[in-house]
C-alpha cells in the first residue's frame, strides 16, 4: 500500500483495531530486507450474562458494545434493547458484563464451536423463514460489493480481517470489520439495535465464506439476500433454500453466482439456458 493511502486509512480508523509498525524480515527476488507493517489486533472477550459466564469470543477490539448486543440477539438471549437492564464493556479487563431485565433467565448450555475465524460459537437459536418481496438486480448487488471494498479501511491498512455490510439496494447502511466473519455480522446487528435500524428486507454483504451459522445469522436478521465474494458451503445452500434466502457467491467484477432463490435477483428459472 502506498504511504499516502496508509495514512488516510489510519486517519479513519479506531487504532484499537491495529498493532502498529510490526518489524519483520522479507525475502524478495534474491535478497532480504527489513520493513514494518500494521497488523490487525486481537483480544479474547469474555461475556457474562446475569453474572454467569456465557462465552469467550476472539475478536478485533472495535465496536465491542455492538458485538456483545448483536451476539446476544443472534443467539436468542435478547429480543431487543428492552431486554438489557445494564451493560458494561471493559476492554482493559477483556470483559463484558450484561444484566438482563429478567434476572431469572436461564442461559443456554449447549454450545457449538463454529468454523469461523476468531473462534465463533453458537447456541443454535430457532429462526423463522424469511418472508420478503425484495428483488435486487445483479448490477445493484455488484455495485454494493464494490462499495464494501472501498469502505474496508482496516483491511486496506493491514489485511487479515473480514468485512460485512448491511444495505438497501442502493447504499451501504452499516459496515463492520473483524478478524472473525461471524463477529462482523454481530457488530452490524448490535449497531442496528442501538440505532433503531431495521435489518428486515435488507441485503447482507460479506467478504467471508457463507457457512450454515452465517446463514442462520442472516435469517435471524430477516435479510432475504446474502452475498459473498467466495463459495458457500453445501449446508448453507440447503438452509438458504429452506429459509427463503437468496445465497449469492463469487460476486466480483461483473459476475456472480446464485445458489438459491434466484427470483430475488430477478432471474426466472424458466428462461435459463441449461447446459447440455
Amino acid at each position: 500500500m502506498k504511504k499516502r493511502n496508509r495514512q488516510e486509512a489510519i486517519g479513519k480508523l479506531d487504532l484499537k483495531g491495529v498493532v502498529p509498525e510490526v518489524v519483520f524480515d522479507r525475502f524478495s527476488g534474491e535478497e532480504w530486507g527489513r520493513t514494518s507493517v500494521h497488523l490487525p489486533s486481537e483480544m479474547a472477550l469474555a461475556i457474562y450474562v446475569n453474572r454467569q459466564e456465557l462465552v469467550t469470543i476472539l475478536c478485533t477490539p472495535t465496536k465491542l458494545n455492538y458485538l456483545v448486543l448483536g451476539f446476544l440477539y443472534a443467539e436468542g438471549i435478547i429480543s431487543g434493547i428492552g431486554d438489557v437492564a445494564s451493560m458494561r464493556v471493559c476492554e482493559e479487563e477483556s470483559l463484558a458484563d450484561v444484566m438482563l431485565s429478567n434476572p431469572e433467565y436461564e442461559l443456554p448450555t449447549q454450545r457449538t464451536l463454529t468454523s469461523g475465524c476468531g473462534g465463533g460459537a453458537t447456541f443454535k437459536p430457532q429462526v423463522q423463514r424469511v418472508d420478503s418481496d425484495l428483488v435486487a438486480a445483479p448490477k445493484e448487488v455488484l455495485s454494493l460489493m464494490k462499495q464494501l471494498q472501498e469502505q474496508m479501511v482496516l483491511y486496506r491498512l493491514c489485511g487479515g480481517v473480514h468485512a460485512s455490510a448491511l444495505s438497501d439496494i442502493k447504499n451501504l447502511l452499516v459496515v463492520a470489520e473483524d478478524i472473525g466473519r461471524h463477529n462482523t455480522l454481530d457488530k452490524i446487528q448490535g449497531e442496528c439495535l442501538l440505532r433503531g435500524l431495521s435489518t428486515r428486507d435488507r441485503l447482507l454483504l460479506s467478504t467471508g465464506r457463507i457457512s450454515s451459522e452465517i446463514l442462520l445469522k442472516a435469517a435471524k436478521m430477516q435479510a432475504p439476500v446474502i452475498v459473498s465474494r467466495h463459495s458457500p458451503t453445501g449446508s448453507a445452500i440447503s438452509l438458504a433454500r429452506d429459509l427463503g434466502i437468496a445465497l449469492v457467491g463469487h460476486a466480483r467484477g461483473s459476475r456472480l453466482s446464485v445458489y438459491s432463490h434466484p427470483e430475488r435477483l430477478g432471474c426466472s428459472t424458466n428462461n435459463l439456458n441449461n447446459p447440455g
